[in-house]
């Protein structure tokens, strides 16, 4: 038997070794992630409670850190992973939360401090460079050191005289630690600061409000939310707002107190572009505030709404909102062929960490697709954030201990057949007849639908709307203006001029109903008598440039030319991009024998209304004057594909087609005019002329013969009949 010795060196030897795992650090892991997660809101002077920029920062607050990351509290993000692609995730990963976690439990080591990346640097002015304009909050609000949340709405009044639009905006609270959140709504008609006359100054209470949007279809396109950890809202690429002379911006701010006295106010930074918006976005509402109606310990308490969308359309961002009763926000859409698709899903609500999500792209959603919304509420006392103890009953309101079950959809209309009404009329009808559904008697709807349908041409079915909405509310102003517009143009007009009249009569100092009976007696002849309101809007009514455009084209009908143009010119001075000053100009520098002078106004002119036909044919008018006639075939054409029916358009055409020796393409178009108005003289001399000059003289001697059979005495057919070689 073989003798077997142990020994302990050759035991140590083959013994494998353990492989060390390297050390995690501040420099090489940790400050990279929190320089992207964290510092946006953790720096000095954030709205964060401390600062996250150094090491010794995030030593001091490491156990805080992993704390709240390993319960995903922060950062604040809400949406469930999976159920939309969002940009700008928040969310961390599992990897890094137990980074942090990890680094924590080894005693948060530095490591080589030469390695760290540079930290981030906040400037304590303005973020994305000097302003355009800075507005200010003019009585800032005393919030006190205890107590519940507090939502104060500041006006802002827009103090410049000219129409801008913002590319970006950035808002700095005085103290922003105590600043949750904040919303920006336009008031057009400056309706809210009239309704608190005496107070706006200094700020009005309430966490939502309503403002007035005037006489046109003027729908709310962009997110206009401001959080701390996003100070700067930068619009998307062509999807810049409008702020026009008379126009307040409210600032509806959420407050938190934080334990000391504060003083509460802002300041707003406005970035300007030239460029108007080449897209036109929509904000969509789906709500059922008139089901909230929670009984006290109601654990689940459910609210649903839908909307059947009549369009194609690509959602850009969504925006869920509840109170401190919300707990789960589902967000789905049927497809046509009954797919489901998420588009949000929110499993524990938090109004603290609430946002505005926007999709990393687009979500198409086919004509006829179906969005609906299930909100479930907690009014127990099991509900940490349940502002009530014990739990009471609780319905719909703008209190914060109110609840409310909103859901906002920023979308973009695609696939828009072409002469189509405006697909965001068609959404807006969907929506308000949504509305009507829960409250067949709420005037905002009403309003709502009735211009809606008027902007489709559905004229007596708007006027059936505002007469539904006069029996509820008689007299009311707007609903008054907006029956007048409705009748103008269902071609009732001696009607219209009698509501205006009677909204004036009743309302001395309205701006709306007053223009709109200037507009009605400029198209009807009565020049003069639209001077004297647009004359009386000058004095009574901010500055508005459609009223002095309105006014030039007035002087203008009277022969006051030079008055006319300095009117029009007033208008450019506070909207450049004022479309009928800039048509009006471009045609009275024709009158003048200007060509070059007016195409460069009616270019700006087109710009603003491609789809004006009669604006591209003054424009073709101009180019061809000026020597463009490839120029103005371009535009005499694209008038025609907008208005197959003008035969004037496809008589010009044939001119400037036959001024380039097309003689056949020109009497095909001299031809297509005729088709539309057989029996015009004129137009049949024209064929004659083009057909003489192509070498049809039997043609062209049937065509004078035919004008002069419409019109015996036509000079110029006769003439022409007699210049033609003998048959």
């Amino acid at each position: 038997m073989k003798n077997v010795f142990w020994v302990p060196w050759l035991i140590l030897a083959v013994t494998p070794s353990v492989a060390q795992t390297p050390a995690i650090t501040w420099s090489h892991e940790i400050a990279p992630l929190v320089y992207s997660n964290c510092t946006t809101c953790h720096h000095p002077g954030g709205a964060g409670p401390f600062s996250l920029l150094t090491y010794d920062d995030a030593r001091r607050w490491g156990q805080q850190m992993a704390a709240v990351t390993g319960s995903r509290y922060m950062p604040p993000w809400l949406p469930e992973k999976g159920y939309g692609e969002f940009a700008d995730e928040r969310r961390l990963s599992d990897e890094q939360i137990a980074m942090i976690a990890g680094w924590v439990r080894s005693g948060m080591p530095q490591g080589d401090p030469s390695a760290a990346p540079a930290a981030p640097k906040y400037s304590e002015k303005w973020q994305y460079g000097i302003p355009d304009l800075i507005l200010s909050v003019e009585q800032p609000f005393p919030l006190p050191a205890s107590g519940t949340d507090v939502f104060r709405n500041f006006v802002l009044p827009y103090p410049l005289q000219q129409t801008h639009y913002i590319r970006a905006m950035e808002i700095h609270p005085t103290v922003p630690r105590i600043v949750h959140h904040a919303n920006i709504l336009i008031d057009r008609t400056a309706s809210f600061r009239r309704s608190h006359a005496d107070d706006w100054k200094a700020g009005v209470s309430g966490m939502e409000l309503e403002v007035d949007a005037g006489n046109e279809f003027d729908p709310d396109s962009n997110f206009l939310f401001w959080k701390p950890d996003t100070p700067v809202l930068v619009e998307p690429e062509g999807m810049p707002w409008r702020l026009d002379p008379g126009n307040d911006l409210i600032l509806n701010m959420h407050l938190k107190p934080s334990g000391k006295p504060e003083v509460a106010g802002a300041q707003i930074a406005l970035y300007f572009t030239d460029q108007p918006p080449s897209k036109q976005p929509m904000l969509l509402q789906l709500e059922h505030d008139r089901a909230l109606d929670i009984p006290a310990g109601e654990r689940n308490f459910v609210v649903e709404d839908s909307l059947r969308l009549p369009v194609d359309v690509d959602v850009l961002g969504i925006y869920p909102h509840a109170h401190y009763l919300g707990k789960r926000m589902e967000v789905w859409v049927t497809l046509p062929d009954q797919q489901k698709k998420w588009l949000i899903l929110i499993p524990s609500w938090d109004i603290d960490r609430q946002s505005v999500y926007r999709y990393r792209s687009p979500v198409f959603l086919p004509k006829g697709s179906v969005i609906h919304m299930r909100y479930t509420y907690d009014n127990s006392a099991a509900n940490e954030h349940n502002p009530h103890s014990p739990p009471v009953r609780v319905r719909a309101g703008n209190r914060s201990e109110d609840e409310m079950a909103h859901l906002w959809l920023q979308v973009l209309p695609v696939n828009t057949p072409l002469n189509s009404p405006d697909p965001r009329l068609l959404l807006e009808e969907a929506w308000m007849r949504n509305w009507l559904s829960k409250d067949p008697n709420d005037m905002i709807p009403l309003a709502n639908l009735g211009a809606a349908l008027s902007g489709e041409g559905k004229y007596q079915e708007s006027i059936a709307v505002y007469r539904r909405a006069l029996a509820l509310h008689p007299g009311d102003e707007r609903t008054l203006n907006e029956l007048g517009a409705a009748f103008e143009n269902s071609g009732d007009w001696q009607q219209a001029q009698k509501v205006f009249k009677e909204d004036i009569e009743t309302h001395p100092d309205t701006c709306n109903a007053r223009f709109n009976l200037a507009s009605s007696n400029l198209k009807h002849d009565q020049a003069s008598t639209a001077e004297q309101q647009f004359r009386t809007m000058l004095k009574q009514c901010p500055p508005d440039a459609s009223v002095h455009s309105g006014l030039g084209v007035a002087l203008e009908s009277e022969g006051q030319s030079a008055a006319a143009e300095a009117e029009l010119r007033a208008a450019l001075q506070i909207d450049a991009h004022d479309f009928t000053a800039l048509f009006n100009l471009g045609d009275l520098a024709l009158k003048a024998n200007q060509p070059q002078q007016a195409a460069t106004l009616l270019e700006s002119a087109v710009k603003q209304r491609p789809s004006d036909a009669d604006a591209r044919q003054q424009l073709a008018t101009a180019y061809a004057l000026s020597g463009r006639v490839p120029d103005a075939l371009v535009q005499l054409r694209e008038a025609i594909r907008l208005s197959p029916e003008s035969p004037d358009l496809h008589a010009l055409l044939a001119q400037a087609l036959a001024g380039t020796g097309q003689f056949e393409q020109a009497i095909t178009e001299e031809k297509a005019a005729l088709h539309l108005r057989n029996d015009n003289a004129d137009d049949w001399n024209d064929l004659g002329v083009l057909e003489a000059r192509a070498g049809k003289i039997t043609e062209a001697r049937e065509d004078f013969r035919h004008a002069l059979r419409l019109v015996p005495d036509h000079a110029q057919a006769r003439n022409n009949l007699q210049h033609l070689p003998p048959a």
